[in-house]
C-alpha cells in the first residue's frame, strides 16, 4: 500500500522542524553561544529544548501513523484528525518553547495534543496488533 496521508504530515512536520533548527544555529552563530550546550543562556536554553522535544516525539508518533495507514483498516479521516492534532501541538509547542519566554498555553496546549495523539496512535497500533494476532492464531 501506498502511503498517502502520513509523508502530508511528515512534511509539513519537517518544515516546522527546519524552522526549529534554524532557530538553534541562529542563536549559536549569532550571539556567542558555545557549539554544544546553552552557554547558561536561558533563552538558547528554551530554543535548543523546543528542537529537541520535537525530535523526542515526531518521528516516533509518524512511525506509528505510518503503521496505520499501511494497515488500512482505519478511516483516512482518522489519521487526517491525528496529523492535524499532532501539527497543530507541535506548532504551539514550538512556538512557545523557541520564540517566546512563557506562553503557557501554547507549551501545555501543544504537549497536551501531542500526548494524546501519542496515546491514541499507541493504542491503535496495540489494537491492530492484537486483531492481527488472533486472526492469524485461531483455529481453523
Amino acid at each position: 500500500m501506498l502511503l498517502t496521508i502520513t509523508p502530508l504530515y511528515a512534511g509539513l512536520l519537517g518544515l516546522l522542524y527546519f524552522v526549529l533548527t534554524v532557530r538553534v544555529v541562529g542563536g549559536r552563530t549569532g550571539k556567542g553561544a558555545p557549539s554544544l550546550g546553552d552557554g547558561g543562556n536561558s533563552t538558547m536554553f528554551r530554543v535548543i529544548r523546543g528542537h529537541a522535544n520535537f525530535n523526542e516525539y515526531v518521528p516516533f508518533i509518524l512511525l506509528m501513523m505510518a503503521m496505520l495507514e499501511v494497515g488500512g483498516i482505519y478511516s483516512p479521516w482518522v489519521l487526517h484528525t491525528l496529523g492535524l492534532a499532532l501539527l497543530i501541538g507541535r506548532i504551539g509547542h514550538g512556538i512557545a518553547l523557541s520564540f517566546t519566554e512563557n506562553w503557557v498555553l501554547g507549551r501545555a496546549g501543544g504537549a497536551l495534543l501531542t500526548f494524546l495523539v501519542l496515546l491514541i496512535v499507541s493504542v491503535l497500533c496495540v489494537w491492530r496488533g492484537i486483531a492481527v494476532l488472533m486472526v492469524q492464531t485461531a483455529p481453523l
